[in-house]
């Protein structure tokens, strides 16, 4: 069935409940959605309770829980995209309702654009809260340090060098070998994790041929980042999300790969949770004034990460966790490393050149704003991978395959002023942003020792 018939056939998805039960080890919690005369899901999520370090209040823990299943729901909701959803589990006020509308629909903008459904925000979803207001009063908190949110990819590990000797804590949710490997030769041998596990009947509807595709897993990193940071009593929780995740992936649009990345989301967020939660607890992105280019070249200086990080969505799948050197991910890492690394460096960590793969052609040309539209991973913008390219046919004094079939189909000039750029659109506290401009001066003066 299309997306008109499984609305007309599946008219209502209810978020039903939410559980908190704690056992010896282990806070676990359940979400149960159901799809009438379809299937009821309930997920889980878990922690450990060696974890926390407060003396945490149980019904703001419950509003926090109550939140995590509302990003939850999406990646359910998906399969039919029932046009009524009712909220059972809690309460949303009007302006929250059009809050996660506004989250849901340009969060599941690759997945409407992929499955070729055209529909308006208003119309994706009715919105149904018929619970009374809760009575949560205002809690007491003060939050000191870091959640650094890890990933594995060379972006978490500039984070995390950035941060070096402050009071951190890594977060990871259902962590992967690199990313605990990063974790670990950065000196931290503990870190909080969150267990994530997906309904088997969604992969069985996946199956079945009902819809399926992309959501927005960093709004899921951002709402269980919070929740750890108060279980943890932190104040800041430090994303590594750069400025380039602010360019659409289909231009003129707001369709975005990485929307939940972006800025405009990294606001929304902070409005939502200061005026809902009310607690001091602060979101930004520590890498957002920076280019993909600038961390690119901090990652370069971190030699002893340079065979433990992984960002490969394919190769991340299954261990051992490795590059597949097929993928847009893989080609557009190699690119933007390449002005900073020697081929043999980039051999090295890769296992391959991927600048001598002739199949990786379309790719680069998608990469590099040749194409319709840039792939759907989280890549930088065409002007970065186009300085990149250009940086690097100036620097490699062998050219293999897509250096050679760049250079003679496209323009040459390398922008190095992009080095020493500096985005002001941020939400960088000024003790961060000090340590920022401080590396970035680093940086200035490693370029010009360079030339």
């Amino acid at each position: 069935m299309d997306f008109e018939q499984l609305r007309k056939k599946y008219p209502k998805f209810i978020y039903d409940k939410y559980t908190i039960e704690e056992t010896d080890t282990d806070i676990i919690f359940t979400f149960t959605f159901i799809i009438p005369e379809l299937v009821t899901f309930t997920p889980q999520m878990s922690i450990s309770k060696a974890d926390i370090k407060i003396d945490y209040d149980k019904d703001f823990l419950g509003k926090l829980v109550f939140h995590i299943g509302l990003i939850e729901l999406v990646s359910y909701f998906k399969c039919t995209c029932s046009p009524n959803v009712e909220i059972k589990a809690g309460y949303l006020d009007e302006e929250q309702i059009k809050w996660f509308k506004k989250l849901y629909y340009y969060g599941l903008g690759e997945f409407m654009y992929i499955n070729k459904i055209v529909i308006s925000e208003d119309n994706l979803m009715h919105i149904t809260c018929p619970n009374s207001k809760d009575d949560i009063s205002k809690i007491d908190y003060e939050g000191h340090g870091n959640i650094i949110t890890i990933g594995g990819g060379k972006d978490s590990v500039v984070a995390l060098n950035l941060l070096a000797g402050m009071d951190n804590t890594c977060f990871m949710i259902n962590p992967k070998k690199p990313g605990i490997a990063c974790c670990k030769e950065a000196g931290y041998n503990s870190y909080f994790t969150l267990k994530r596990t997906i309904d088997p009947n969604l992969l069985e509807l996946n199956k079945k041929g009902f819809l399926n595709g992309h959501t927005p897993f960093s709004s899921l990193v951002a709402f269980t980042s919070y929740l750890v940071a108060y279980l943890t009593g932190r104040k800041y929780i430090v994303l590594s999300n750069e400025g380039s995740a602010n360019e659409p992936t289909i231009l003129g649009t707001k369709i975005n790969h990485q929307y939940s990345k972006t800025f405009e989301f990294e606001n929304d967020f902070n409005n939502y949770t200061n005026k809902y939660f009310n607690i001091d607890i602060h979101y930004f992105s520590i890498l957002r004034p920076l280019s993909e280019l600038q961390i690119a070249f901090l990652f370069a200086q971190y030699k002893n990460y340079h065979q433990l990080f992984r960002s490969c969505n394919v190769g991340s799948k299954k261990e051992p966790w490795n590059w597949c050197c097929s993928c847009p991910k893989c080609l557009f890492v190699y690119i933007i490393l390449s002005p900073f690394l020697t081929k043999e460096e980039l051999i090295n960590i890769f296992g391959e050149d991927l600048y001598d793969n002739i199949e990786l052609l379309p790719t680069l040309l998608e990469l590099a704003g040749y194409r319709e539209t840039k792939p759907f991973e989280c890549v930088g913008t065409y002007s970065e991978v186009r300085n990149a390219l250009s940086m690097a046919c100036v620097k490699w004094p062998v050219h293999p395959y897509l250096l050679t079939y760049y250079q003679d189909n496209y323009l040459v000039d390398p922008h190095y002023e992009m080095l020493k750029s500096f985005n002001t659109e941020h939400n960088v506290p000024p003790m961060f942003l000090k340590i920022l401009q401080e590396e970035l001066e680093r940086v200035n003066e490693l370029i010009v020792n360079d030339k």
